[in-house]
């Protein structure tokens, strides 16, 4: 009778490597995604008619830069900017469509991220596995309430992808979440009609809290480099 000789199984084992979950049409739609994002923020940037425009279709476009993975730009300055001018249900159905497909495409695109096979290590690590466990104790609920409140929401759109979490439950978790925030956020500008010169304000604010943490940690770095070199030996002379 043969005896077959098994070995330990780890879970990168189980995993197809990247050559082949990773096709080309992948690719191509992962470069793509990447590239509408930039090119809309690149002519929001640079087009004043279009940041002084009050055409619903800017709120709509402005929603994917300002939403993809990390967001680049705020969105509520401009959310109220538009929320002055239309009826808070109007202006809360156009950004909340298109806040559905940006996050359709946040997942799209941090799924292609993890299936990368340098990503694998990370993925099983330890950390990510406990946050993985903590986050499918109440999926929906977490998604809801980081979707209703203020509480950053950039974490969990890496979080759904590596948990495997159905992409459709996500959309509807997006849904449910940001339409009462929107249309509450819409109601209040609404009532209120914030002044452009605070809402720019409120803008640069948000912009300079987001690039704090980059801007500490290069300094952070710079300071350290100074440092090492000032504690290194000067060259010595080479007599003549």
């Amino acid at each position: 009778m043969k005896i077959e000789m098994t070995k330990s199984i780890r879970p990168t084992d189980l995993i197809k490597p990247a050559s082949a979950q990773l096709s080309k049409t992948r690719i191509v739609i992962f470069v793509a995604e990447i590239a509408f994002v930039a090119i809309l923020l690149t002519f929001w940037v640079a087009n004043d008619a279009m940041r002084a425009s009050r055409n619903l279709w800017i709120l709509f476009l402005y929603s994917f830069p300002s939403q993809f993975l990390i967001a680049t730009v705020p969105h509520e300055p401009v959310f109220l900017y538009f929320s002055k001018f239309y009826a808070p249900l109007l202006v809360t159905i156009v950004s909340l469509s298109s806040t559905v497909l940006t996050e359709w495409l946040n997942y799209s695109t941090f799924q292609f991220i993890v299936d990368l096979k340098s990503f694998h290590r990370i993925r099983y690590s330890g950390l990510v596995q406990k946050l993985i466990e903590s986050f499918n104790r109440y999926p929906f609920i977490c998604l809801w309430v980081a979707g209703f409140t203020p509480i950053p929401f950039y974490p969990l759109r890496f979080l759904v992808v590596l948990a495997k979490y159905p992409v459709q439950k996500y959309l509807l978790a997006i849904f449910l979440s940001r339409g009462p925030r929107f249309f509450l956020l819409a109601a209040f500008g609404h009532a209120f009609q914030i002044p452009d010169s605070l809402l720019a304000l409120l803008f640069l604010t948000l912009i300079m809290i987001a690039v704090a943490p980059l801007v500490k940690k290069m300094l952070s770095n710079y300071r350290s480099a100074r440092l090492i070199a000032r504690q290194m030996p000067a060259d010595p002379e080479i007599p003549s």
